[in-house]
């Protein structure tokens, strides 16, 4: 019978890291990584070692990690994803930040989270914001029934969920604020077939030639759901705020800007609710 300390030597032999051979030992083993301090020489269940060799297999074959354990850490929140969902990434937290910005924290405002996936974004804000109103739409059922069962576990109760595309559920209602994480990335991009990104879903990563299908989409769309001085924000590709600067302004939205993440990228974009008498500003 083998022990911890050589099952991860092995792993992380075949891995080329120690990191990801860490994390699906303990998904292996039902623990919490501070139990490898004490139990790096303890014996493993030959049921257990099959079962983490087959993991360790599956992820040097590609797999992501998350879909393999069937978790995602994302803001302060452990959750669940699966092949239906994108996985969650900390360059969206920015977009967090930004909405909650612009969230009263003791008011009564309803919230729309376009193509919500694992429900990532709309959970972040729904629990900093116990007062929101939270809709979270996607067009997968799939997706849904994850986000659905995230909101359960967590016990957030100020999140409803509706399956359509993009605002299609959304019709006649109002909203302050609008995000989304929508596809950006240009269909023929190769990195579309590298790592991750090819497990993940096509229709959450790519939207058209140039990325902005979508993009173009939601920005016209959302004129109709917002209220006076109500914000859309979302994210888009590092190379895209100048582009989608311009589809703001040109919508006729007003105090257009972009926003980087940590490291320094073009990240998130927004406006206020057009139909303002000022002409569009960006910064």
């Amino acid at each position: 019978m083998t022990d911890v300390r050589e099952l991860l030597a092995t792993a992380t032999r075949t891995l080329g890291e120690r990191v990801d051979a860490e994390v699906l030992l303990l998904h292996a083993l039902g623990k919490p990584r501070s139990w490898l301090f004490a139990h790096a020489e303890d014996a493993v269940d030959a049921t257990v070692a099959a079962a983490y060799a087959a993991l360790v297999e599956r992820r040097a074959a590609g797999e992501p990690v998350a879909y393999l354990t069937g978790r995602r850490g994302f803001w302060t929140l452990e959750l669940e994803v699966s092949p239906a969902t994108l996985i969650p990434r900390p360059e969206t937290e920015r977009l967090v930040e930004l909405a909650l910005e612009r969230l009263p924290s003791d008011a009564v405002v309803r919230v729309a989270d376009l193509g919500t996936g694992s429900g990532a974004i709309a959970l972040a804000l729904a629990s900093e914001r116990p007062q929101a109103r939270v809709v979270a739409t996607d067009a997968s059922a799939a997706a849904l029934a994850v986000a659905r069962r995230n909101a359960q576990r967590l016990g957030i109760r100020n999140v409803q969920f509706a399956q359509g595309d993009w605002l299609a559920p959304l019709q006649g209602e109002r909203f302050a604020l609008v995000v989304s994480n929508p596809p950006y990335i240009e269909a023929g991009d190769a990195h579309l077939g590298q790592g991750d990104l090819r497990f993940e879903p096509a229709s959450a990563l790519a939207s058209g030639s140039d990325g902005l299908d979508d993009i173009r989409r939601i920005v016209h769309d959302a004129r109709e759901v917002l209220l006076p001085d109500g914000w859309l924000l979302f994210e888009h590709g590092w190379n895209q705020g100048e582009a989608v600067r311009a589809l703001l302004c040109d919508a006729g939205y007003g105090e257009v800007f972009t926003a980087r993440d940590i490291e320094s990228r073009d990240r998130v974009s927004g406006g206020c609710r057009p139909g303002l008498q000022a002409p569009c500003t960006s910064a």
